[in-house]
């Protein structure tokens, strides 16, 4: 069985303080270009992949076992990844899919939120889980019991991407480092309020308008007072180390922000748009001294792609005999 994923843009989190008793609410849109993992059954467990990727996957395999008694011999093997902890989603994405596979082999249907609960999942937001499960534009409900409910999901108009710079810097917080954070963030409800507002009444109009100009706006002004909650972490409504690359996304693309810890940086844009700005972005990096990959995010409104072997196998023999 092989497994596409989406990568998870972060777009924000709405409501630390919990004011109306859920905690955070985040917004994220899939992206094409997650990974490429197959997995099968074997005779003993056997992991083909990377560092943290091997330890999300054993650890995957284990927690799928004690839930469901599937068993922990597989052989599974990452083709592609995301890279971790740059604020694209890897370990959700990578859970859910060793997940979703074994559940597959064994013929065992389950909601999403039940495999992403089983899965230690959605414990801060539930935007990676329903990017993986269903693609496009995603909201969810805030935390209150287990997992965050999706209250709002639409295809993302594929004529619009997003310009990614990804910077050789200090990666964004892992899992562990992320937990006191989390739990003694007390966000602003005054803050929360005007996100909830340009939500409502702002980005998610424009998007059912296919308005670029006016999203971009409401997603810049919501990215930087979701800053206002995590600056006594980050030193400011962005990280330092990432503001110059906001600077010319902010000059040259239609809204701006910053995934989940960073480093990575977006910029909304007209996907046909991509080549000159890709171009004018590395001709600024390079100005600047700034090391780091530029590349176009394309929406991804279908979710994780599930082929089973035996189409698999056709789909390789096809493309070898052609």
């Amino acid at each position: 069985m092989l497994i596409r994923t989406p990568r998870r843009l972060h777009l924000g989190l709405i409501d630390p303080s919990a004011t109306f008793g859920r905690r955070f609410g985040s917004l994220g849109v899939a992206l094409e270009g997650g990974y490429e993992v197959r997995i099968v059954e074997g005779e003993a467990m056997k992991v083909i992949a990377d560092g943290e990727d091997r330890e999300t996957i054993e650890f995957a395999i284990k927690r799928m076992n004690s839930a469901y008694e599937t068993g922990v011999n597989y052989i599974v093997e990452v083709r592609r990844a995301i890279p971790r902890h740059v604020g694209l989603g890897s370990t959700t994405q990578l859970s859910l899919a060793v997940g979703t596979a074994i559940a597959r082999l064994n013929n065992i249907n389950v909601p999403i939120e039940e495999l992403a609960k089983v899965l230690g999942r959605g414990r801060n937001g539930g935007a990676g889980i329903y990017s993986f499960a269903y693609g496009g534009f995603v909201m969810d409900g805030g935390v209150r019991d287990g997992i965050p409910p999706l209250i709002f999901r639409e295809d993302f108009p594929p004529e619009w991407g997003f310009l990614l710079v990804i910077p050789e810097l200090k990666p964004g917080l892992d899992e562990e480092e992320e937990k006191p954070v989390m739990a003694s963030l007390a966000g602003r409800t005054d803050v929360a309020m005007e996100i909830s507002h340009r939500i409502l009444l702002g980005l998610l109009p424009a998007l059912k308008e296919r308005d670029v100009k006016t999203f971009g706006e409401h997603l810049s002004a919501i990215q930087r007072l979701v800053g206002k909650h995590f600056e006594p972490y980050q030193g400011g409504e962005f990280r330092e180390d990432v503001k110059l690359m906001l600077d010319f996304l902010a000059e040259n693309t239609y809204g701006y922000g910053q995934s989940s810890w960073g480093p990575t940086v977006y910029g909304l844009i007209l996907r046909g748009d991509f080549e000159r700005l890709s171009a004018e972005a590395r001709d600024y990096l390079r100005e600047h001294g700034i090391k780091a990959k530029v590349e176009l995010g394309l929406p991804n409104n279908a979710g994780a792609e599930i082929i089973g072997e035996s189409a698999f196998l056709e789909r390789l023999i096809r493309s070898v005999g052609g």
